[in-house]
């Protein structure tokens, strides 16, 4: 009986050290990147944007100084723009890529109405929702 007792105690405090070392690696901060002065060859260095910068990708950001000005317009001046030009009136705004020439886009289930989701189709949009 006392054997059985000590073998349970050992296998939760293994799994206890486990779970513990998992949640340690999880919670690391990233590493820093290398402080050379000059790429590796074969790679390009990766530019590192500020928070006022939009970033790469289809999806814009919020909360840049300049705020939304495309808040000001209504989201039927966007309908008829090229996918760039309605990028740039979008710039500071939350915004996501929804659909291209058919092919739809992941998106997230939340609901966000400062959000604006574009749909373009031969690289105008054809229309945009919110949330």
């Amino acid at each position: 009986m006392f054997s059985m007792l000590r073998r349970r105690a050992l296998h939760t405090l293994a799994f206890a050290a486990t779970l513990g070392a998992l949640g340690v690696g999880c919670a690391a901060p990233p590493a820093p990147p290398a402080a050379s002065g000059s790429p590796a060859q074969g790679s390009s260095p990766s530019p590192i944007q500020s928070p006022t910068q939009s970033p790469t990708g289809p999806q814009g950001a919020r909360g840049t100084p300049e705020g939304c000005q495309a808040d000001k317009l209504g989201d039927d001046i966007l309908v008829g723009k090229t996918e760039a030009e309605a990028i740039a009136l979008l710039q500071g705004c939350a915004w996501r890529l929804g659909e291209r020439d058919g092919q739809q886009y992941p998106g997230t289930m939340d609901y966000n109405p400062q959000r604006r989701t574009l749909g373009v189709t031969s690289g105008k949009v054809a229309w945009v929702r919110r949330g």
